[in-house]
């Protein structure tokens, strides 16, 4: 009985942790896409707000520097399908895996993009 408590308890442990990987593998596309193409709408668009590109550059750089040291230690801090594609085909993850991040980044992209497109629509 004890074992099976065991095996029960690891099964648990474990999906908590591939959940935070998700998580933080979300939130980090999220933060990338909002800071990033965010600074690009706003900073090319709207007159008053002009950063030009290496201000645009700089967003994408920061953005992903700060979830790389927020949330790289839990996931790995791929942020990008392309990224995990790469770590996929050089063997360092398995393909549900890889899946599972692709899928994540793609809806955390889609999310951030969204919210971008509710905050400029407010603002014309």
């Amino acid at each position: 009985m004890w074992l099976f408590l065991i095996v029960v308890s690891n099964v648990k442990t474990l999906k908590l942790i591939i959940m935070k990987k998700l998580f933080a593998e979300f939130f980090g596309t999220f933060w990338l896409v909002f800071g990033g193409c965010g600074t690009a709408i706003f900073g090319t668009t709207y007159p008053g707000f002009e950063i030009g590109h290496v201000g645009v550059a700089l967003a994408f750089g920061l953005s992903l520097l700060s979830m790389a040291f927020a949330v790289g230690p839990v996931s790995g801090a791929h942020f990008n399908p392309a990224v995990t594609v790469g770590f996929w085909s050089c063997g360092y993850f398995n393909a549900k895996e890889s899946l599972s991040y692709i899928l994540v980044q793609v809806i955390g992209g889609v999310v951030a993009a969204a919210f971008l497109f509710l905050i400029v629509s407010f603002l014309q």
